[in-house]
């Protein structure tokens, strides 16, 4: 996808790093994740401890939690850990092999 269609874009520190392939299931910020974390846990809980009281219709709440976490609770975990290694870890291939390496600060030439 194209970085100006992109819904969440993340400008990338260093412009010639290229970001990992793959889906992106991080959020802008770590509050706004941990935000969507605590919906999509809260509509599970809340559904299943209900139960007693409401009946299982109330089971039909919980598929909102996936559009909350952005797919599975894995997903989120996985977005959780994008969101928080943003900026501070970078990919860097060379020779046809890649590693993860911490950033470089803004400014520094690439080796």
């Amino acid at each position: 996808m194209p970085p100006s269609t992109h819904p969440h874009p993340h400008p990338h520190p260093h412009p010639s790093v290229k970001p990992a392939p793959g889906p992106d299931h991080s959020s802008r910020s770590v509050p706004r994740h941990l935000a969507r974390g605590a919906v999509g846990f809260g509509l599970i809980a809340g559904a299943v401890a209900l139960v007693p009281v409401t009946g299982p219709v109330v089971l039909l709440a919980a598929p909102l939690a996936l559009i909350a976490f952005r797919g599975c609770p894995t997903c989120w975990a996985v977005g959780l850990v994008q969101t928080v290694s943003r900026g501070r870890l970078e990919r860097r291939c060379a020779d046809g092999v890649c590693t993860l390496a911490p950033a470089r600060p803004a400014g520094t030439p690439p080796e």
